[in-house]
């Protein structure tokens, strides 16, 4: 297919497909990145409350003189503050100074305590059911709301009991870690799926990638571009490049069409160079479902 330039979610919301991730971006970077991306053609930014960059994100935002409305803000609720959603969510808008999120993840299905350690007195579920509340309650506050680091066993059980059919589901995606399961299982339940480090993270192996690079060279594009496009030449899917200097700012733009061959050349990169830059057991809950981190 060719590259879209946006997706509609379950909401009938229209979510651009290419956004600035701005994890790792730090406050005095983060503000300049978000003003110039949104000033050059960007509509979609992703930050999150456990990033520590929401003020600046905000400020970005204003300084980009971009009306509200034109743009699509996604943050996320932090783990530790899981026992209390409706203040962390009036936390995030006040240092997004904005009167609205479009979209309002779960970071990650794994209650925290303060000092980081895992809350296992606490079920995330619980946190879920608080956040559609306050999505049924509040439409003037979240245009939608969703989930991240979701495996299909957490998916299968929030779906079970949900009021709310989660619009996103965030996940680590690219050519080494594709994800096949999840991404079959939110099609099926019209859940859109955002790619977060689509280049595989920092100094990634697949930027030198000889399929990565044959491809690149093919259309005159940096590797970049390719793993970027190759999220947006799929349905139902938006892919966040995050940088703080102008030039990938910019360059990360540039999506290409991808034929199905080079698709399936993409996708077999998984067979003999799998890996996952970011993997759950850091939350204390080990595997969180991932079959391949079980």
């Amino acid at each position: 297919m060719p590259a879209t330039t946006s997706v509609t979610l379950n909401t009938g919301a229209v979510m651009p497909t290419v956004g600035l991730g701005t994890w790792k971006s730090k406050p005095g970077q983060v503000e300049h990145a978000v003003e110039f991306a949104l000033k050059n053609g960007y509509k979609h930014i992703d930050t999150a409350a456990g990033y520590q960059n929401e003020t600046e994100v905000g400020q970005g935002i204003k300084a980009s003189g971009l009306p509200r409305e034109q743009i699509f803000l996604t943050t996320k609720l932090d783990n530790p503050d899981q026992r209390h959603p409706a203040k962390a969510l009036e936390a995030s808008l006040e240092k997004l100074d904005t009167p609205y999120l479009d979209l309002w993840l779960m970071h990650w299905p794994a209650p925290m305590t303060r000092d980081g350690q895992a809350d296992k007195e606490h079920d995330w579920l619980d946190t879920w059911k608080v956040m559609e509340s306050l999505y049924l309650a509040h439409p003037d506050k979240l245009k939608a709301i969703g989930v991240s680091n979701f495996s299909v066993e957490y998916l299968e059980r929030l779906l079970k009991v949900a009021r709310v059919v989660p619009a996103v589901n965030q996940i680590e995606l690219h050519p080494s870690c594709p994800q096949d399961d999840v991404v079959e299982y939110c099609q099926n339940n019209g859940i859109v799926l955002t790619a977060y480090s689509p280049l595989g993270s920092d100094n990634s192996p697949l930027l030198k990638n000889e399929t990565v690079t044959k491809i690149a060279a093919k259309y005159s594009v940096q590797p970049a571009n390719v793993l970027i496009s190759f999220h947006a030449n799929k349905p139902m899917r938006t892919v966040l490049p995050k940088s703080v200097t102008n030039e990938r700012i910019l360059n990360n733009a540039k999506i290409i069409d991808l034929t199905p061959e080079e698709i399936g050349e993409l996708h077999d990169i998984d067979k003999t160079h799998h890996f996952r830059a970011c993997h759950p057991s850091w939350t204390g809950f080990g595997s969180l479902g991932f079959p391949d981190c079980k």
